[in-house]
């Protein structure tokens, strides 16, 4: 079976596939589309921990309610 976060078992609104892939905007911003945060089930307000390695960023779900972090709704961007 496929991870819900495979590219090539998931396709948005408009018939593209995700591509794990995005730039780094004019302002300094990385957006993750709507694609992937539909896909984990995240709801507005859902918060996250920032975690910065050599050339990647760790985005890992705070479980508020349980005051620990839920392993099975971990994102992880790494640059290629």
């Amino acid at each position: 079976s496929r991870s819900p976060l495979d590219p090539e078992g998931t396709k948005d609104g408009r018939g593209r596939e995700p591509t794990f892939r995005v730039s780094v905007h004019k302002n300094g911003q990385i957006v993750i589309g709507a694609t992937y945060t539909q896909t984990m089930g995240l709801r507005p307000g859902d918060e996250f921990e920032i975690k910065l390695g050599y050339k990647h960023i760790h985005l890992k779900q705070v479980d508020i309610e349980a005051g620990e972090n839920s392993e099975e709704k971990e994102l992880a961007a790494q640059e290629a």
